[in-house]
């Protein structure tokens, strides 16, 4: 145990190119809501309490550069993908499945930042 205590939340920090489009991005396409914004930062909220993402402007934003991958878990990954290309969102690659698993997708937003659903398949699903 570390020699300190955690306060139950999670901020996955993208650099952005355009912090309002981001926002309205997250809201639209994911369903997210705006919950703190100052010049150069924003946060979205995400269905998980106490995770939340940071948008940092930067005009020298280069998504898809490496980093952590923020990973959203999904009760059905065939409609939630679905969902997101009829928006226009980019996929990388088909569903991929580790059977008996997981069905993992990859997808960006529109400054490159990649993120993922997962739908658990375990207990038969």
């Amino acid at each position: 145990m570390p020699d300190f205590s955690y306060d139950q939340t999670i901020t996955l920090a993208c650099d952005v190119k355009d912090i309002d489009a981001s926002i309205a991005w997250f809201k639209e396409t994911l369903g997210f809501e705006e919950t703190f914004k100052v010049p150069g930062w924003a946060e979205v909220s995400t269905p998980t309490a106490g995770v939340t993402i940071g948008l940092a402007e930067s005009e020298a934003a280069e998504g898809g550069s490496g980093g952590a991958t923020p990973v959203f878990g999904v009760t059905d990954i065939e409609a939630a993908r679905a969902a997101l290309e009829a928006k226009g969102v980019r996929f990388e690659g088909d569903i991929i499945e580790m059977p008996g698993l997981v069905k993992l997708t990859t997808f960006k937003d529109p400054d490159g930042n990649s993120y993922m659903f997962a739908q658990s398949l375990a207990g038969g699903d």
